[in-house]
Formats: structure tokens, sequence, C-alpha cells
């Protein structure tokens, strides 16, 4: 009696002993920063060489569920659902039938849990016979399989998050610096003297927009005004309008160019860059301040228009977006002579196309109105009331889109 009472206490003793040594080891591995397939390592050892399974697959959920573990086991894992078939059981069960003919093959389920939700699955069977645990007394002891288990699957999901913060600071450095460059690609200055008040506002949605404006001089007496805009969101976009800035002020650089050239140019150079999954929008205009006469195409933008402060033109002449089709199918050049005190206001999307709570466009009318309504300002204070108003329409909700207004008067 005393000798089975000893070899009882040595016997949990040594099962102390040897579950103590286990987290050691493993939290050893997890403050080490040691890689996952390691930690995974680590886990197989135990519970195959020390616990004796000689079966056992480990499900854990990442993005979506995978197998992070087979041993023992030949059949198909896909012919395991974990959401069908595992999400039912929330305690460690033993599995005595099932419709599932894969559970069958296993003898317990073990669930982790952090939250109520699952984090994994552990599915085992084939304990030896020689072993310190055997199946028939082994349920006690599963609190610590699954202690065990929360631990690789929690270390494992930390360094996942890890890592994913760590590309996220890359990435937002990425942007921060792209943010930079395109900045730079940006008119640094704009003219406001006696022939001319030029000013704009831009405003992303992101770090990295897809709306441009440019100002650029060509000798003392002329000058090329331009807008666009390019389809889709996301960094793709941007870095297609940041090339696309890049382009006409190389093209500028050099020499001189018709408007149907120049066009076609483009729209070559955007279906190379785009290769035909996005298109710009563009407006570009050449004035001669010396004869007045301004020369433009539209090509798919929203109409800028001109104004003295009470009648309005649409500046709607022009052909299709830029990399829509290979070949543009027709390209119009509109001319304008302008009066003196003429003034003419650029805009992208993101000003006419911006809702309110109501689902309501703030609309070209509300943007004619402004214009007229500060008429006798420059054309800076112009533009920062009417992004005042723009902020007051959209209220609480976040932007949709990048936003741009470019105006510019020439007296």
């Amino acid at each position: 009696m005393i000798e089975q009472l000893v070899k009882n206490l040595e016997n949990q003793i040594k099962l102390k002993d040897f579950k103590l040594n286990s987290l050691l080891e493993i939290t050893t591995a997890i403050n080490s920063n040691q890689a996952v397939d390691q930690l995974v390592k680590i886990y197989e050892f135990i519970l195959k060489e020390q616990l004796g399974f000689k079966r056992f697959i480990l499900f854990n959920r990442q993005d979506e569920w995978n197998c992070l573990l087979k041993i023992g086991f030949k059949g198909k894992i896909k012919d395991i659902d974990v959401e069908r078939d595992l999400f039912r059981f929330k305690e460690i069960t033993v599995i005595e039938s099932s419709q599932s003919k894969v559970l069958m093959e296993f003898d317990v389920i073990v669930p982790v849990f952090h939250k109520d939700k699952p984090l994994a699955y552990l599915l085992f069977s084939g304990i030896a016979n020689d072993d310190m645990l055997k199946l028939n007394d082994s349920m006690a002891h599963m609190g610590f399989v699954q202690t065990l288990t929360n631990i690789i699957v929690v270390a494992i999901e930390n360094q996942r998050m890890a890592r994913q913060s760590i590309i996220q600071e890359r990435i937002k450095k990425e942007l921060e610096v792209a943010s930079e460059m395109q900045k730079l690609l940006f008119p640094s200055e704009l003219p406001s003297n006696r022939r001319m008040d030029i000013s704009a506002k831009y405003t992303p949605r992101h770090e990295v927009g897809g709306d441009y404006y440019d100002f650029i001089p060509l000798g003392d007496d002329e000058y090329m005004i331009c807008i666009a805009d390019v389809s889709g969101k996301g960094i793709g976009a941007a870095m297609l309008m940041a090339n696309f800035q890049a382009t006409i002020r190389t093209l500028f650089n050099y020499q001189r160019f018709e408007m149907e050239f120049l066009m076609e140019e483009l729209n070559k150079k955007v279906m190379r860059s785009a290769k035909g999954e996005k298109f710009i929008t563009f407006f570009i205009a050449h004035y001669n301040a010396n004869t007045r006469e301004l020369k433009y195409v539209n090509a798919g933008h929203n109409h800028p228009f001109i104004t003295n402060g009470r009648k309005v033109e649409m500046l709607s002449t022009g052909c299709i977006g830029l990399g829509m089709l290979d070949e543009l199918p027709f390209i119009h050049v509109g001319k304008q002579i302008l009066k003196p005190n003429t003034t003419i206001v650029l805009y992208t999307d993101g000003v006419v196309e911006l809702e309110d709570a109501k689902e309501e466009f703030f609309g070209i009318e509300r943007l004619i109105k402004l214009v007229h309504s500060y008429y006798p300002l420059k054309m800076e204070d112009m533009n920062n009331l009417i992004f005042s108003k723009l902020d007051e329409w959209r209220g609480d909700l976040s932007l949709v889109d990048d936003t741009a207004i470019f105006s510019c008067r020439f007296f």
C-alpha cells in the first residue's frame, strides 16, 4: 500500500516536472523570438515524443483556417471543414460518435478560445500504451494540453501581427516618401501679379492622391494650365498620375507641341503605363497673354468654366479620357478670347460629387454660385472659402475622393 502511494506520488511529481519543463521550453523559445517553424517543432516533440500522441492535427486561424500541423494522418484535410465540423465544440470532448467519418478517426477534440472566439482545434488519437498518459486517464491532464496549445497559437498570432505591423509601418514610410515626391511635381509657386492671379488648393483622400494640377510658363507671355484625375483609388492610381505629371513636365521642358499631337502622345503614354486598366481625365489650356487667346482640350474631365462674375461658359470641347482606347477617335481644340478680369475655375469630381449626410451632391451649381459670391476676392481667399463650404457640406463624413480646385484670373 505504502509502495503504491510512493509510486503515485513519484508519478505526480514526475508529471508536474514534465509539465513545468515543457512550459519552460516553450516560453523560452517564444521569448527568444524563435521562428514559427521552430515553435511548431517543439510543440510537435512534446505531443509526439513525450505525450505519445500518434496521430494529431492542429488547425489554427490566421486570415483563414488552415492546418498548422499534421502527424500520422493520411486522410484528406479538405474533408474537415473547421466551421462546419468543429465550431460546435466549446470544451474538451471525447469523440464517441459522429456523422463525420473523418472525426471518427480521432479520440479527443481540444478547442482553444480567446474571448469566445475560436483560435485553434487540436484533434488527436492513438496514445501509446507505455507512456505516462493513457487514454483512459488522460482527460484529467487535457487542460495542460489545451494550455500548451493556447500558448503556441497565441505566440504564432502575435508573430503574425508583429510582421503585419512592420509591413504596415514600412508601407506608411513608403507612402510618406511617395507623398513628398508627389508634392515636388506640383508647382511650388503660382503667380499673383498685374497680369494674373492663380491659386490652387488640394486635399488628397490618402497620403498619396490621384488628382493633379499644373501651371507651366512658356516664356514671358504664354502659359499652360492643366488639371487631371485618374480613375480608381490606391497606390497604383497615384503612381500612374505621378508618372503622368512627370511626362507632361518633361515634354514641355524640351519643346512646344500642337494640342492634337500632345494629346495623342499623352494617350499613348497612359495606355503603356496603365495597360487599359485605368484612364485619366484631363484638361489642358494654352493661354497667350498678348492676344488673350485661350486654346484648350478637355479629355473627358469635369467641365471647367470661365466667368466674369455673372455670365458662365463651360469648357467642354475636346476628346475622350486618356487611356480609354489605343487611339483617340477625335480631338477637338476649343478657343476663347478672354476679356479682362475673366476667371477660369478648374476642379476635380471630388468637389462636385461630394455628398452630405442626405447623400446629395454638392454639385456644379453650388460651386458656380460660391465663385460668384466671392468674385471680388483674391483666388487664394476664394479657394479657402470654397473648401470651408465643402467641409460644412460633408459634416462628419470622411472624404471619399481627392479634392482639388485650381482658380485662374486673368486681368
